[in-house]
């Protein structure tokens, strides 16, 4: 079980104060008058970076990832005369162990993603920036979501329901509500508080899970923001909504977690120090030159992106140590 010692850190990291770009003093983002699109043209660090591989993480099918992504590649190719590849993975795992193998250069990260290829490469990664959502947050939230029709109106009601996890590699969907579920004395392994609890695959075949009447419930990511009737302005949810997978007339949202952190857009260490520079500046005027990208990788409302540190993601390295830890004990 995650130990007491880490409790003061999470509410420091969670908190909805925090959660907010204001509260990184010192740091870059789109909003500083300074920042903008790097003039395009070739670089001397492209001698040691042929090639630019970006990962996809899963949780949303290849083709429309693939798609999402596509003028964000072609853009980056442009900008810097680098060839420009997009690796969309079937999992969260694919992508962190494509960093740690050095197949890959850059990847866009969750939180336990990111802590996860941090510990595997050794300090081998680095985070550049954290996504603003449309309101300044730098935050989301896990929920929980059921079928409507189900009878299901709160969590005390999922005892003894199946409850589908997204990844285990998945902050939203995976590590959050885990701790946080244990905090409230609920026990998240399967026949404890939930009859049965299992890996979706990912985000979207979670919430499609729950609506095949698979899985009674099933954790997913949601920015809390804007419409509910359209599942918010950003994340699991909206993207469902946005593509006819979902009408959130069908599902129903009976818990929702603290605020957390957003994920890094993350680089290893080992590339050249003007390529890391050029991928942060780039990633920060995003937004400001070419808007409807920035929304499409974001998947939704942002303001751009500020510029992110380590530290910021110190107390995920700590959570997964405990899980990993914890599922020792287990076995």
């Amino acid at each position: 079980m995650l130990t007491r010692r880490l409790l003061p850190a999470l509410a420091a990291t969670l908190l909805p104060g925090l959660a907010q770009a204001q509260a990184l003093p010192g740091r870059r983002r789109t909003q500083d008058p300074d920042v903008t699109m790097p003039e395009p043209g070739r670089r001397a660090w492209a001698d040691q970076v042929p090639v630019i591989r970006y990962g996809i993480m899963g949780g949303e099918n290849e083709a429309d990832r693939l798609g999402r992504f596509e003028g964000y590649r072609a853009l980056i190719e442009r900008t810097f005369g680098v060839p420009t590849r997009l690796f969309p993975a079937s999992d969260y795992a694919g992508v962190m162990q494509g960093l740690s193998a050095k197949q890959l250069e850059l990847a866009a990260l969750g939180p336990s993603g990111y802590a996860g290829a941090w510990m595997d490469t050794d300090g081998g990664i680095e985070p550049l920036t954290i996504v603003q959502q449309g309101d300044g947050s730098i935050s989301y939230v896990s929920v929980l979501v059921v079928r409507a029709d189900s009878g299901i109106t709160s969590l005390e009601q999922m005892r003894g329901r199946s409850l589908a996890w997204a990844d285990p590699n998945s902050t939203s969907g995976y590590l959050i509500p885990r701790f946080q579920l244990r905090q409230l004395g609920i026990g998240v392994e399967s026949g404890q508080y939930f009859g049965r609890t299992g890996f979706a695959g990912g985000h979207e075949q979670g919430v499609v899970a729950v609506l095949q009447r698979q899985y009674d419930g099933a954790v997913t990511h949601a920015s809390t923001l804007g419409d509910p009737a359209q599942g918010y302005s950003r994340g699991n949810l909206r993207a469902m909504v946005d593509k006819g997978m979902l009408r959130m007339s069908d599902v129903r949202i009976v818990w929702t977690s603290e605020p957390i952190m957003n994920g890094p857009l993350a680089v290893r260490t080992d590339l050249p120090a003007d390529f890391k520079r050029d991928m942060q500046t780039f990633q920060l005027a995003l937004v400001k030159s070419h808007p409807d990208i920035a929304r499409q990788i974001a998947r939704g409302d942002t303001l751009g992106a500020v510029e992110a540190r380590h530290e910021d993601y110190a107390l995920f390295v700590e959570m997964r140590r405990e899980e990993a830890a914890a599922r020792r004990r287990r076995s």
